[in-house]
């Protein structure tokens, strides 16, 4: 990988040998293979059991997750704020494992629209949950510092299983509860894609 961040830093018109530019490539491939950490992650580990029997059939939300993920189209960083909920039927998740979930599918090349999804799909698979609900909100450099160039500019997406989708008032519940009602109304319309079809 070294070799290459050598080449593009030579193809942008750069001497990747002056004194500025020699550990580039190894801090660049240091911080690619975090930032794309999450190709290698093992889902049960990260959860490490933390998957308990209760008897409680009432929303659970973790909120104001922050989250940071390179877009797929320019390898841009976009970043934000996740919210989770779900309504157990037989079994809930450590609360410390949910940001950690959110984190694995954040790390790897993504769009918002299907990091949104698998989150809220693990979810439904590992517990079966009555409904979850994934919300993420975040603005991303691949519009803000190049193309429309929109800096106050940000991307809403949702995914919405369950008695969240089947139910208004659980749905309404929900987004009263993370502040995003007004941003998100009705969460019917699909979120535009924030970068595809651009060059």
């Amino acid at each position: 990988m070294q070799d290459l961040i050598r080449q593009l830093l030579a193809e942008l018109g750069e001497d990747p040998s002056r004194e500025g530019l020699v550990d580039t490539p190894k801090r660049v491939e240091k911080a690619f293979k975090f930032l794309t950490s999450g190709y290698d992650a093992d889902i049960d580990r990260v959860l490490n059991n933390a998957l308990f029997t209760v008897d409680y059939s009432e929303m659970v939300i973790v909120k104001d997750i922050d989250f940071y993920s390179l877009c797929e189209h320019h390898l841009l960083p976009f970043f934000g704020k996740c919210h989770v909920a779900y309504i157990p039927s037989t079994r809930v998740i450590g609360l410390s494992k949910i940001p950690r979930l959110v984190d694995v599918f954040a790390r790897r090349l993504q769009v918002q629209e299907r990091l949104t999804n698998q989150i809220a799909d693990m979810i439904r698979d590992k517990i079966a949950p009555l409904g979850v609900a994934v919300v993420m909100e975040a603005t991303h450099l691949c519009m803000s510092m190049r193309g429309v160039e929109k800096q106050n500019s940000f991307a809403v997406t949702s995914a919405m299983h369950g008695a969240f989708r089947d139910k208004a008032r659980t749905r309404m519940e929900f987004l009263e509860l993370i502040k995003l009602r007004s941003a998100v109304p009705g969460m019917r319309e699909p979120a535009g894609y924030a970068c595809v079809g651009e060059e």
